[in-house]
């Protein structure tokens, strides 16, 4: 019901989202997220009649695609609970279409959507005041902007390392390496080729020379092709201190 403007005593169902694997083992995330809807709840006089988890899940999949949210959608279809609370709108959806695809689909079972951090529902679309949805979206492309810039700068310092020499987690390792069990230990077949590599270079020739008798001899790079000067180059810089000639 309404009073002063506002929903009173609205039975909601929870919806809480973690997006890895070690964050569901961690339990990071989710006992903060149990901890702010119930108190939502109990601040604003509302009835939280369940809670349900997306446990691995990422917030650019489509309501099909995730359990928990579609057994929101279907707790407020049957008439379980008329509305759903999440930490934030990010919890539905990292992208603005996935984002307003499902707020569509709460609203036109009938239910409402709040988030923690107000006590008024998400604004629905009102055709007499674009302002209203023009707002809700721009809070959307900012927040799914911020995880791009963020993704952005994981990948520049997963780069970065790796063109150090260091191991970025992810990928092939560095030639003269392999990983075991996430950590980096040499390669003895790698290794002698680099030795090889590094004498060859000591003695004067050039990245493209000895990229020719390592291709002569079936030495086969990291990835089991030939080696060309570049790979030849990048492995001299990455264990000598001065800049190998072609």
């Amino acid at each position: 019901m309404w009073q002063g403007g506002r929903l009173q005593s609205v039975k909601v169902i929870a919806y809480l989202r973690v997006s890895t694997e070690r964050q569901v083992k961690d339990g990071y995330g989710l006992a903060d997220q149990n901890k702010q809807v119930r108190a939502w709840c109990r601040d604003n006089g509302h009835k939280l009649v369940r809670l349900v988890t997306d446990d691995a899940k990422s917030g650019t999949l489509d309501a099909a695609e995730r359990p928990g949210l579609l057994d929101v959608l279907k707790a407020i279809r049957g008439g379980e609970a008329e509305g759903v609370v999440m930490r934030d709108l990010d919890r539905i959806a990292r992208t603005l279409t996935v984002q307003e695809a499902v707020l569509a689909k709460v609203w036109a079972l009938g239910g409402h959507a709040f988030i923690v951090t107000s006590s008024d529902e998400v604004p629905k679309d009102d055709p007499d005041d674009p302002m209203r949805t023009a707002c809700r979206q721009m809070a959307g492309v900012f927040a799914q902007l911020e995880r791009a810039m963020l993704l952005k700068r994981m990948r520049n310092g997963r780069s970065a390392k790796a063109d150090k020499g260091g191991y970025a987690g992810y990928g092939s390792p560095a030639f003269g390496t392999t990983s075991q069990d996430k950590t980096l230990v040499p390669d003895s077949r790698e290794q002698e080729i680099i030795t090889v590599i590094r004498q060859r270079s000591g003695e004067g020739a050039s990245t493209r020379q000895i990229a020719a008798e390592l291709n002569a001899t079936g030495l086969l790079s990291k990835r089991g092709g030939d080696w060309h000067s570049e790979t030849v180059a990048r492995v001299l810089r990455r264990h000598t201190n001065t800049a190998p000639e072609a």
